[in-house]
């Protein structure tokens, strides 16, 4: 199943312009008014990846299998959503579901646009949601604390550890921060998984400008992008990244069919490439991800593992026997494949290793099983 990130923001910031440029197995309805999203819209996004094409281009598959993320795009939160505004309870719930959230700041001044929360504001805009998701966790770490106050006499030591981690959680989000800037041990972590606790969730911002800004940013963008740069992530990556595009122009760009009128738009835009690829990329290192491959004639395919994973673990996401049967891997550099141009030539000149069960799978690796089940 692919990991899945989640569309969030104020109202009419433009996250369903933003799912409809991403998405390309759903059409999210945008329009001007609140909660137009109400149940969430769910698409596939492919992986933008050059060496795809590249060991295609070689080997001549019958098809091309790209990698994806699932996008969900979530109806607006607004003030008081932990306590059920808005549909609250249910828009939350949904975030709950997701692996990453891709939080959209409104950018733009446009007084076609509704907006309720007064002059542009894109780190107030930010503080509430955040404030939501702060509330709704607190309320979920309170009940877990509770229960585990009943039981502490009686529990052994590893619930009393538990305990202390619920404690360490509650002081960060009454002292309005997020729990992923705890910098929690894979072991506390452990604690509280059954919460799925929201503000864990490693975040992606993307701040929606106008045309004029699409390059450049404008005085809204640099306030966010000042406003996240101390922020944590649970990779350990100095600070969140923001990602600057214009969320309507990203969507014209995703209706062209064709590649050159495609190319030709992006030109008039003076844009090498489109901003939604950029997101992609960010979505896919945010969660840690890495992308192997299996190259032959019936297809060229990218699979998706997280970062750290071993070689039979790498196998389980073609089949889950490939990982119980597990022998060996055959394992060949994506450089490699590259300069030698086959299997059969990087076989030949010893550049293909074969490699066992602690194997730790890099980026890039053209990979092929043995297993027995």
């Amino acid at each position: 199943m692919p990991l899945r990130a989640g569309i969030v923001g104020l109202p009419n910031v433009g996250k369903s312009t933003l799912f409809n440029a991403v998405s390309n197995s759903a059409k999210a309805q945008a329009s001007n008014y609140r909660f137009c999203t109400i149940e969430p819209n769910i698409g596939l996004v492919n992986v933008p990846d050059e060496r795809l094409q590249k060991l295609a281009a070689l080997v001549k598959p019958d098809k091309i299998v790209p990698t994806q993320i699932e996008i969900v795009d979530i109806a607006g939160l607004v003030r008081g959503a932990s306590k059920g505004e808005g549909l609250g309870n249910k828009f939350l719930a949904n975030i709950r579901e997701v692996d990453a959230i891709i939080h959209v700041v409104r950018c733009f001044e446009d007084e076609n646009v509704l907006r309720d929360e007064g002059p542009i504001d894109p780190v107030s805009d930010k503080e509430i949601i955040e404030t939501e998701l702060q509330l709704k966790d607190l309320d979920s770490v309170d009940r877990k604390i509770s229960r585990a106050e009943k039981m502490l006499k009686t529990s052994d030591q590893k619930t009393k550890a538990e305990y202390e981690v619920l404690l360490q959680c509650k002081k960060q989000l009454e002292q309005g921060k997020n729990i992923r800037g705890l910098g929690l041990s894979k072991d506390d972590k452990s604690a509280i998984a059954d919460l799925m606790l929201l503000t864990d969730k490693p975040v992606l911002y993307v701040a929606n400008v106008d045309e004029p800004s699409m390059h450049t940013g404008n005085q809204f963008s640099q306030k966010l992008i000042d406003a996240v740069k101390e922020e944590k992530l649970p990779v350990g990556h100095a600070g969140a990244q923001v990602i600057i595009m214009t969320n309507a122009i990203e969507a014209q760009i995703a209706e062209f069919d064709n590649a050159e009128d495609r190319q030709m738009f992006m030109e008039e835009y003076k844009m090498t490439e489109p901003a939604l690829d950029r997101l992609i990329h960010s979505a896919y290192k945010l969660l840690d991800l890495l992308t192997y491959f299996t190259a032959g004639v019936q297809e060229v395919r990218a699979w998706t593992i997280e970062h750290g994973w071993k070689a039979p673990q790498a196998a389980s996401v073609i089949h889950t026997d490939f990982e119980k049967g597990f022998i060996k891997a055959e394992v060949i550099s994506y450089n490699d494949f590259l300069h030698y141009g086959s299997e059969a030539a990087c076989r030949e000149n010893g550049r293909l290793r074969i490699e066992g069960k602690e194997y730790m799978v890099n980026d890039g690796d053209v990979m092929h099983f043995r297993f027995n089940v």
